[in-house]
């Protein structure tokens, strides 16, 4: 008989778990509150204009690739991607960086728009490039005791780490021009992190970047996981939209199920929980279910800033490249002001206009643009739920964006909007606190010292997502997932009780 599996959110991590589970021969049921998969990484439709909620680029494409063939599949039947070229406009006030993938050219562009930092950025590249290869194993194994530690990938990635510096401190050893330093350390907001706080291990974002470069999926990133939970439904797994799990059931300290907001009771051998973090062990365990993660517990936990969010349906065409950073004229102050709860009025800002390369997003001669600002989480002073507070924010960036020759009078030409802030992150989408980026990723938040991807305090419970190990992030996420199915079934296999069958 087969084992039963029910996965606790439709997003990457819980799509990419249902694939390989599905694949294995388990019963899989995909329960999601929201009317489509996703999650933080659905789509945004509002009238004739569609957008990614939440990412908006494909890094490292191959782990997606590796994801499809280990199930019989392949992406290029369920996606078209696109390399996206240049990575993205980088803009200091007049500065506008645009690296790309071709390092010479890159190097010519610093040269002439940084002088004297060229050698450092092909230094970059040749020293992350070897940490990258150290680092890269540790984010595709379990860490659950300290044995792990003492096996030999460790050894070998250990003095390349650099958990003691921090992003800047190591960005430091190879350019002097603080505008560098900011466009090999602004990757660290994608873990919601300050490039002044962030463990130096994680310079390895920029340079997977300019790497392996960034890819845009046609459609949007949310195509991902339309694409995923295609495959699992095609292996057998049932994905179930509009319908909320309200607990996870519990009997001598196992998961045997989950019960559902209708009152249903779905009863599984496995539950694997993609859920945020913060919000499933505050909301889907009662206080003595769990042990480790009591509320004293997740209060000492760092969490990551929020994001202010506009999708704007922009009546004409936008020439402006597929991503660019508007970077503040102080960052080190923006960014310090963020992590301390405070708004600031000269505020970083994210403009992603895919209708740039993507044809299939917007009206014919239109634009769909999404805007994203880095603002605290719901630990910080703004209150969100009033409403003038949210108008105030919204002239804010508005103002900012028509700064630039490409968006003067932008405010008259939108056609439809949406906003989202950190109150209606934590509201609409159950992310707590709207910490949009999931755990920070202190040191003392990383590998076993975050939560376990097989889950602490309930047997038979497994987290995927942002907010277990490896991390935020989509190449991480799905790591997540093929970490913690792989211990699901290595677990059935030691009990005897897995029944299987071949992947294809």
């Amino acid at each position: 008989m087969k084992r039963s599996v029910v996965v606790v959110g439709a997003g990457p991590g819980g799509l990419a778990a249902a694939m390989l589970l599905s694949a294995q021969g388990y019963q899989v049921t995909v329960i999601e509150k929201q009317p489509q998969v996703g999650g933080r990484t659905s789509a945004v439709k509002l009238g004739d204009y569609r957008f990614d909620r939440g990412p908006t680029f494909l890094m490292m494409p191959q782990l997606l690739e590796e994801l499809f063939q280990s199930v019989g599949r392949t992406v290029k039947d369920y996606l078209k991607l696109i390399q996206v070229d240049p990575l993205y406009r980088l803009q200091f006030g007049d500065v506008k960086f645009e690296p790309s993938m071709d390092r010479e050219q890159t190097a010519r562009q610093i040269e002439e728009l940084f002088p004297g930092e060229a050698a450092g950025y092909l230094r970059f590249l040749h020293e992350e490039g070897e940490k990258f290869d150290k680092v890269m194993p540790l984010l595709r194994r379990p860490f659950t005791r300290l044995t792990d530690y003492l096996k030999a990938d460790v050894f070998r990635a250990l003095p390349r780490l650099h958990l003691t510096d921090t992003v800047h401190s190591r960005l430091s050893h190879y350019f002097h021009d603080e505008r560098m330093k900011s466009a090999f350390a602004f990757q660290a907001k994608y873990l919601g992190m300050s490039p002044w706080e962030c463990p130096g291990t994680f310079t390895i974002l920029s340079y997977i970047e300019h790497a392996f470069g960034l890819w845009h999926p046609i459609g949007g990133v949310n195509r991902i996981c339309e694409a995923m939970a295609q495959v699992a439904e095609e292996l057998g797994a049932e994905v179930r939209l509009s319908c909320g799990v309200a607990g996870i059931v519990t009997e001598n300290g196992r998961a045997v199920g989950v019960e559902l907001d209708d009152g249903q009771t779905l009863r599984a051998d496995h539950v694997v929980i993609n859920a945020d973090f913060g919000t499933a062990v505050t909301k889907l365990f009662k206080p003595e279910q769990l042990n480790r993660y009591k509320p004293e517990r997740l209060a000492k936990l760092r969490f990551s800033c929020s994001t202010y969010m506009l999708y704007l349906g922009v009546n004409r065409e936008i020439d402006m490249p597929h991503h660019t950073v508007l970077f503040a004229s102080d960052y080190e102050r923006n960014v310090r002001d963020i992590i301390d709860g405070r708004l600031t009025e000269d505020a970083s800002i994210y403009v992603h206009n895919p209708s740039a390369i993507d044809p299939t997003l917007a009206p014919a001669g239109k634009s769909a643009l999404y805007v994203l600002m880095p603002v605290p989480n719901l630990d910080g002073e703004t209150n969100w739920s009033d409403p003038l507070v949210r108008e105030q924010v919204r002239r804010r960036v508005l103002e900012r964006l028509e700064r630039e020759p490409q968006l003067q009078g932008i405010s008259e030409q939108i056609e439809v909007e949406e906003a989202v802030t950190p109150l209606d992150w934590e509201q609409s989408f159950y992310v707590y606190k709207g910490a949009a980026f999931n755990i920070g990723h202190s040191v003392n938040q990383m590998m076993m010292m975050r939560p376990h991807n097989r889950f602490q305090d309930v047997g038979n419970c497994w987290l995927v997502g942002g907010g277990t190990h490896p991390g935020s992030g989509l190449p991480t996420i799905l790591e997540s997932a093929r970490i913690s199915a792989g211990m699901l079934m290595e677990q059935d296999r030691r009990r005897g009780g897995l029944s299987g069958r071949a992947s294809g």
